[in-house]
């Protein structure tokens, strides 16, 4: 599963906007960004410049560097953490429908989007958007049972 910078900044900002229980619109005007601009860069649909990131990150008493740390780390769990039937497949030297490389799925199920929780700072307090099929779900506690073992 392929995570966008865009996308994991995207839910970082969100994270913090929400666990400070401020709506868009408080933000927007705090950082002097469109309501409607904001709301894409935290859905991950537009990518932020170093100018308007720091201006957010002001707007939500934030650090940039903090900001970005965190989203370093997200980056860097997701990356490292291989499913076993990916992890084979890379080993048969098998790649992707896109033949960018081996993916990482479960079954034939591809992995979702991440979004941030209510409260914390780690990559465990995300969870998968709801709109998963009831497949998908347990396909990923499947894989959860995997890993605890």
């Amino acid at each position: 599963m392929t995570v966008l910078l865009r996308e994991a900044i995207g839910d970082r900002l969100r994270h913090a906007r929400t666990n400070q229980r401020r709506t868009l619109r408080e933000v927007s005007r705090a950082a002097r960004v469109s309501l409607g601009y904001l709301s894409e860069v935290e859905r991950g649909r537009k990518e932020a410049s170093s100018e308007l990131l720091a201006a957010i990150c002001e707007a939500l008493d934030l650090p940039l560097s903090v900001l970005l740390s965190n989203v370093a780390t997200d980056i860097g769990a997701l990356e490292s953490v291989e499913l076993p039937e990916a992890a084979e497949r890379a080993e048969r030297g098998e790649v992707g429908a896109e033949g960018s490389g081996p993916r990482a799925s479960v079954g034939s199920v591809e992995g979702g989007r991440l979004v941030p929780a209510v409260v914390g700072d780690s990559l465990a307090d995300l969870r998968l958007q709801p709109a998963l099929s009831h497949r998908m779900e347990s396909s990923l506690r499947d894989a959860g049972a995997i890993f605890a073992a």
